[in-house]
């Protein structure tokens, strides 16, 4: 079933959102370079499990507004579109789910608004303390976070020869000509790579954070191209609510399309 999105004005931005469902408020949060539809085999059951589901392409991504310049991508803007997006829709608490850089606005959200998030799932990146400490193999598989803070040059060089550098670096054909019809468009591609080109000392730079008071489940596959297991198991450290962490084998970074039986069970057992 295909969900058609709608325009919520949010934190000064048109951001498309898709909601399905009735009851209990569920926020899935995607990271790069995807859009809502990476949610696409959570969103039916947990619609059919009895919740409201809400999936928006977060700023700059999909059919979302795209500011222009990279200090518009500050977590603390992203956080904001968050809790701006569950006031407009007159929520007050969600069960939370973010994969990539959905999971490091989802730690943040825990962090700055425990109030808010009934419970998180993070999908494959680990809590920000324990990323930066995920050790030299995890420094090695975020090498990429280095060649998108080179605006123009970046863009350039994953784009040529038919995306071959962006191909490689992502192994993941199947979903490959999604990705390129949306980055594709104008502005598309720097809009993500600002992501990382705002947020670049928050990925990398130790520092002490608030604990995490919330539950938590973390999730994390052993065909992760980017993310080392460490970084993941390392985030019990810094959770003081009940945490919970499963592996799931055979499937790539993007374990919600790889494993989705899996992936959809365990949400639904932890969101219970």
């Amino acid at each position: 079933m295909t969900h058609q999105p709608q325009t919520i004005r949010v934190n000064g931005i048109d951001m498309s959102v898709v909601i399905a469902g009735q009851g209990p408020d569920v926020l899935l949060l995607h990271g790069f370079p995807d859009t809502h539809a990476v949610w696409r085999e959570q969103i039916p059951a947990l619609v059919a499990a009895g919740y409201r589901v809400i999936a928006p392409d977060t700023r700059g991504c999909g059919q979302t507004a795209m500011p222009g310049h990279p200090s518009a991508y500050a977590m603390e803007h992203l956080v904001a579109d968050a809790t701006g997006l569950l006031d407009a829709l007159g929520s007050r608490t969600v069960r939370l789910a973010g994969h990539d850089w959905g999971a490091i606005i989802g730690w943040q959200l825990c962090m700055r608004h425990p109030q808010r998030i009934d419970r998180f799932a993070a999908l494959s990146v680990g809590h920000p303390a324990a990323y930066a400490r995920g050790g030299f193999l995890q420094k090695c598989k975020g090498h990429y976070i280095l060649l998108l803070q080179l605006p123009g040059l970046a863009e350039y060089l994953v784009t040529c020869r038919d995306w071959f550098l962006f191909r490689l670096l992502t192994h993941y054909p199947g979903e490959f000509p999604r990705w390129r019809a949306n980055l594709s468009r104008p502005g598309r591609l720097t809009a993500g790579a600002n992501y990382y080109r705002a947020n670049c000392g928050l990925l990398l730079r130790p520092r002490t954070w608030p604990p995490v008071t919330t539950s938590v489940l973390g999730l994390w596959s052993d065909g992760d191209r980017f993310l080392v297991e460490r970084q993941m198991t390392g985030s019990q450290r810094y959770v003081a609510g009940p945490w919970r962490y499963e592996r799931i084998t055979g499937a790539s970074h993007w374990l919600q399309l790889d494993a989705p039986q899996k992936v959809n069970s365990l949400l639904l057992d932890f969101f219970r």
